[in-house]
């Protein structure tokens, strides 16, 4: 046919192919979505990255965590954070991390940075900082003898609440690329989330402190209503008060000892229930009641306590109480001891080469329950040597042991340290005490003359 059909294609401008339009769209949505997955993984990385140095409290393993975790992030070899002294000019402290062992023997004898050079150029001008050769930059000044061959760089500062806390460094890309403006986002968005853990650690760390002052006040307090033991000769006496681990160095534990006219010596230990200022208020009215009840009615130790438990009730708010009172008194040539009990655990008794031994007998109850039920006493000879033991059940309570295997064990540790001197055996049962240490305790020693 004359004016044959013309080649396929013929006449169309360059491009217009349909077969090459679509590869050429494929190849541009292929390559968005490479870049689109690449973000996403780098944001992926950089919110694991912040959850990662977030779950860090204490102020060391945060900052070593934000170097070891941008390394991971970037992919780089060496990582460091110089923290600023207090004028911001200098470094005052620098970790560094991605040496080996040969690495940092060789710079054994090199002080850390002290922000010359690059790293004070970072200093002095705390915008973010990516150098393909520090040698070549105009503020170089080398390294020291020793120091591992670096030549690239990716530097920002990290600030905590508004002023420049320090400067996190990053060197060598383990591919060996120089980094890239991908990398410089990613570690400044890294250096923001890391001055909020730097903030929050460093902020927990004054709450600890303060939380410190406040306990070791606490427990000066609690110590001054507690008595300086008297001279009760002939008898040789001790105590001790432990603080409970939480939340506070405030209890109602207490010990006493008092001479008492007609020459016996009454002992006390007790414990107002509570961890607070209010139970240590109740545990010094509570006992100076008890001194004064002592002195004013010269009975027996039941008929102190039942008074004690009425005035209580009568005239104040305070809660219940358990209270162990003993009299130690003559008996002829030889000392016998007369005790009653408000629902306290019972006294232990160690005899010269024997075992030790509780006195289990008619406990009574606590003070602050039922005034009117009677209270029974109980009368024991004490041979010569024999120490006598009252504690507060702070010194055995354990939520995963029996209460009975708990005295078991602390009567065999009275035991294994009865030829102690008193002061080092009350010591003894409060530093190998089998309670899980949630309550506070007191000890009192009494060991009769030999």
């Amino acid at each position: 046919m004359a004016g044959g059909r013309q080649g396929e294609g013929a006449g169309r401008p360059p491009g217009s192919d349909p077969l090459l339009r679509l590869e050429a769209e494929l190849g541009r949505i292929d390559e968005q979505l490479q870049a689109l997955g690449a973000a996403r993984g780098r944001i992926e990385g950089l919110l694991g990255a912040v959850v990662a140095i977030t779950r860090e409290v204490e102020l060391p393993a945060v900052l070593n965590r934000i170097v070891t975790t941008a390394m991971a992030l970037v992919g780089a070899r060496f990582g460091a954070l110089g923290v600023l002294d207090d004028s911001g000019e200098r470094l005052a402290q620098f970790i560094a991390v991605g040496l080996s062992e040969q690495e940092r023997a060789a710079l054994a004898g090199v002080g850390f940075p002290r922000g010359l050079g690059v790293l004070g150029y970072l200093i002095r001008h705390p915008e973010p900082l990516r150098v393909d050769d520090i040698s070549a930059h105009a503020s170089s000044v080398g390294f020291p003898p020793g120091h591992p061959r670096m030549s690239s760089l990716l530097g920002v500062a990290i600030s905590v609440r508004g002023e420049t806390y320090g400067d996190l460094y990053l060197s060598e890309r383990d591919d060996g690329q120089a980094f890239d403006v991908h990398d410089e986002n990613i570690l400044v968005a890294l250096a923001s989330a890391a001055g909020i853990a730097i903030d929050n650690a460093r902020l927990l760390e004054q709450v600890r402190a303060a939380s410190e002052q406040v306990r070791a006040a606490s427990e000066q307090f609690q110590r001054l209503l507690l008595p300086t033991l008297p001279d009760l000769g002939p008898f040789a006496a001790a105590a001790i008060y432990r603080p409970a681990a939480e939340p506070n160095a405030l209890g109602g534990d207490w010990y006493d000892a008092i001479p008492l006219p007609d020459g016996s010596v009454a002992l006390v230990i007790g414990d107002v229930v509570g961890h607070d200022l209010p139970a240590a208020a109740a545990m010094a009215s509570t006992r100076n009641m008890l001194r004064s009840l002592l002195f004013e009615l010269g009975r027996p130790p039941s008929a102190v306590l039942t008074q004690l438990d009425r005035t209580l009730q009568a005239i104040t708010d305070n809660p219940v109480t358990t209270t162990g009172l003993a009299h130690i008194e003559r008996a002829g040539d030889a000392w016998r001891m007369i005790w009653s009990t408000a629902g306290h655990v019972p006294p232990l008794l160690i005899t010269p080469g024997g075992r030790p031994y509780y006195l289990f007998a008619e406990p009574g109850l606590p003070l602050n329950v039922d005034s009117e039920q009677s209270r029974p006493d109980h009368t024991l000879p004490l041979p010569p040597g024999t120490t006598v033991v009252l504690f507060t059940d702070g010194l055995v309570e354990h939520p995963g042991h029996p209460i009975d295997e708990s005295l078991e064990a602390l009567a065999e540790l009275a035991g294994a340290h009865a030829s102690l001197p008193l002061q080092e055996f009350v010591r003894a049962l409060a530093d190998g005490h089998p309670s899980d240490g949630h309550d506070d305790m007191a000890v009192l020693a009494l060991r009769i003359p030999g």
